[in-house]
């Protein structure tokens, strides 16, 4: 579910080709071997998104062959080895972090003619800060981006669901405000699906897009309470903006990070500073995007990816199935049930979400740690969804994905190539990536303590298995991403630990460094947004945090559908 390489709009899952800075354009190679560099052109350099290399190349020879990279994948998807759950981690930060993902990556080239924007816009919108340009696009004033706003151009527009033909509940109604923003006009319904959002990854699969809603809510009643606090209306748009994204960003560092990466990582990163990652970048320059963190460490979240959820009231006991999930969106999917064909983008009669489908974001993010006293923003335990455990399993459905979710519809291809896990691996080859070996030299040349994992524990970690020869190859070549999901799975508790959270902590510090909006740049700045008083006080604001803020405190907004 994380993919920080942003695709162009034909493509989900995959890039059809890196801008490396230092390197050129390195394209998609026809059978998946390492891609030879081709020189930019300046308009070519302009409208692709800016890699970097952390660490070196992997030479020819260290790369798993295509039958290696099969065997490696079908282990990581095997239908019969179970994955465990991480208990501590809500379900709901799988797909928050595919929205940080998508705010890491935007690239504002993928939608628009050259001569609909500046040189100036195009680099600032592809920059890798996290500063939420996936929602806010490049704001109200630009002609082109206005369309995601109100007409008072300080709100962001809201979705309406469609009620669901006979139902007589709230699921038969429409409602306002629970799905995302649509197209709603054109000759084909999937013209009409399509969301009216910055970045239409953000409607890949339904959880992602709900969650994109609750922050187009968060943005929207910060906007109404600097309205009645009499804020200026020359300053109220980008004041909310600021305000906003900071709150993100604490969040992001105090509530989620700490949650996917070893505690210790994050906190020596954010007191001590980054120690490997553009270390002292000049005051104007822009962040990069390193590919080991976009194509390796910060596709963890493919491993945290559950197979059924119990979603709401009416698709509980894991009726939520991640097919449904996929299904129920305008970009993988179609908005409609069954048997509609979920590989014909015409299919289906919903153009908007159906009302049944809207998230109870309390089955996803734990308020009790927030509002213990509040009942009834609580479900029971055999209700709440948890994460599954950051490791080498990946859940068998991610072996056989949508057409849609990455550009395929209309195409046949060879079974092995709808495997998630084959994917990242072949991508990672067409890189040439440093090995899980090559960074650890990396780092130690760079003192930075991380210890290194031993050929027992690449071969023997207790999620993926395979072939002795195969672990041979691994013990002395390991492909980036499989090592760091091992690190988590034999070091770091379902934690990204030495590579891997070094790697993650260190990108997320450069982001919040390098965005508009800083509290990195700001370190005096604490939240205050927090409905819980104690936990302002506190310094506190964690998702739960945000989502009641966002939905005025009020569980009949956060589980619309009732208990």
């Amino acid at each position: 579910m994380f993919r920080p390489a942003r695709e162009p709009q034909t493509k989900r899952h995959v890039r059809s080709s890196f801008h490396i800075v230092g390197e050129g354009i390195l394209a998609d190679s026809a059978d998946g071997g390492p891609a030879e560099p081709l020189p930019p052109s300046t308009v070519a350099a302009l409208r692709r998104f800016q890699f970097s290399r952390l660490g070196p190349k992997a030479r020819t020879s260290h790369l798993l062959d295509r039958a290696a990279r099969t065997e490696l994948a079908e282990a990581m998807t095997d239908p019969d080895r179970d994955q465990p759950d991480q208990a501590d981690v809500p379900a709901g930060f799988t797909y928050l972090g595919q929205f940080v993902d998508h705010d890491l990556t935007l690239d504002a080239t993928a939608v628009r003619l050259e001569d609909e924007i500046t040189v100036r816009e195009l680099l600032q919108g592809r920059s890798p800060a996290l500063d939420l340009d996936s929602l806010y696009g490049l704001g109200p004033d630009h002609r082109f981006d206005r369309r995601y706003y109100e007409d008072d151009g300080l709100r962001l527009k809201t979705g309406t669901t469609q009620g669901v033909p006979g139902d007589g509940s709230v699921a038969g109604r429409p409602l306002t405000g629970f799905d995302l923003p649509r197209v709603g006009t054109g000759s084909l319904r999937s013209e009409r699906r399509r969301a009216l959002v910055p970045d239409p990854r953000n409607d890949e699969n339904l959880a992602v897009a709900q969650i994109h809603t609750a922050f187009i809510r968060f943005h929207n009643r910060v906007v109404a309470d600097l309205v009645d606090n009499g804020v200026s209306s020359a300053v109220l748009f980008e004041s909310a903006r600021e305000t906003v994204v900071k709150h993100y960003q604490w969040m992001l560092v105090h509530d989620f990070l700490p949650r996917i990466v070893d505690p210790t990582v994050v906190a020596d990163v954010f007191t001590n500073g980054r120690r490997v990652f553009e270390r002292a970048p000049g005051e104007h320059d822009r962040p990069t995007m390193p590919i080991e963190f976009s194509v390796a460490a910060y596709r963890l979240g493919h491993s945290m990816v559950r197979a059924r959820y119990n979603w709401n009231r009416i698709f509980d006991r894991g009726q939520g199935t991640l097919e449904l999930l996929f299904r129920f969106s305008g970009t993988s999917g179609i908005l409609s049930p069954p048997p509609a064909d979920l590989n014909d983008p015409e299919a289906g009669e919903f153009e908007r979400l159906p009302t049944n489908w809207i998230a109870d974001f309390r089955r996803l993010f734990a308020f009790e740690e927030a509002v213990p006293d509040r009942a009834e923003l609580h479900v029971p335990a055999d209700r709440f969804n948890v994460a599954k455990r950051i490791d080498t399993l990946l859940v068998n459905p991610l072996a056989k994905l949508p057409l849609g979710a990455f550009g395929g519809r209309g195409e046949q291809p060879p079974p092995i190539e709808l495997n998630l896990a084959f994917r990242n691996l072949t991508r990672a080859s067409m890189l040439r990536l440093a090995t899980g070996q090559q960074m650890v030299e990396h780092f130690v040349g760079r003192k930075v303590d991380v210890e290194p994992l031993t050929a027992a524990d690449l071969a023997e970690g207790g999620g993926a298995q395979f072939s002795d020869a195969l672990a041979e190859q691994l013990a002395r070549h390991c492909p980036l991403w499989f090592y760091v999901l091992r690190e988590a799975e034999v070091k770091g508790a379902g934690k990204l630990t030495g590579v891997g959270g070094r790697i993650v902590a260190e990108v997320f510090h450069r982001a919040i460094e390098g965005s508009r909006h800083s509290i990195v740049r700001d370190p005096f700045w604490r939240p205050f947004l927090s409905p819980v008083q104690e936990r302002n006080a506190k310094d506190v604001f964690e998702m739960t945090d945000l989502l009641l803020y966002a939905f005025q405190g009020r569980a009949d907004l956060l589980n619309p559908l009732g208990p």
